[in-house]
């Protein structure tokens, strides 16, 4: 029997350009599909979402990424989640949904979300990372071999009108976890 893997569309809002020295301030895991390495199966809806505002963890921010997120810096030092128990929440809540499978994150594109949550979950989680070292998908690279383009041709802005999510891109991590995972399942149900 197949085990096969359990993907979790992730979308994380920040103050700056990298972990550590800035902060993340908000972050969503929804729930995409699994696959057994020959059935794609997508939820019927995405309503199975993991969602966190967190405590900021330096004083350094950018401006620009405030603007671009709305998130309030002041509210979440007094509101946000610790990250210790935002991380070791979405562990447990990956977990229970992967259950026999392995938990994959999928993000467009991946190297940005990857690395602050990966460094989250390592420096935060009592469990580490419920993706390992390197379980993660890069949905940007996927449209650029399917629809053979150029890897600089293949952002979201140049999709094709096909391959649109039905929501926009709010920078609210829910909503664009949400556009991601959409665009992912139809990237998973290509057949090329």
């Amino acid at each position: 029997m197949k085990i096969g893997d359990t993907y979790f569309s992730a979308d994380v809002e920040t103050d700056g350009p990298i972990p550590g020295p800035y902060s993340m301030l908000s972050f969503a895991l929804v729930y995409a599909g699994q696959y057994d390495g020959q059935t794609f199966e997508k939820p019927s809806k995405y309503d199975q979402i993991f969602y966190r505002e967190i405590k900021p963890i330096s004083e350094n921010y950018e401006v620009e990424a405030l603007n671009i997120n709305q998130l309030d810096r002041e509210r979440l030092q007094r509101e946000g989640a610790s990250p210790k128990d935002a991380m070791n929440d979405a562990w447990d809540w990956v977990m229970s949904l992967a259950g026999e499978t392995k938990p994959v994150l999928a993000a467009y594109p991946v190297s940005f979300d990857w690395t602050w949550l990966y460094w989250y979950f390592i420096a935060f989680s009592d469990k580490g990372s419920p993706f390992g070292y390197s379980r993660c998908f890069d949905i940007k690279t996927a449209v650029s071999i399917k629809a053979n383009l150029p890897f600089s041709s293949a952002g979201r802005s140049k999709l094709p009108d096909w391959l649109q999510p039905e929501r926009e891109h709010t920078h609210f991590a829910v909503d664009d976890a949400i556009e991601q995972a959409e665009i992912f399942a139809k990237i998973a149900e290509w057949k090329a």
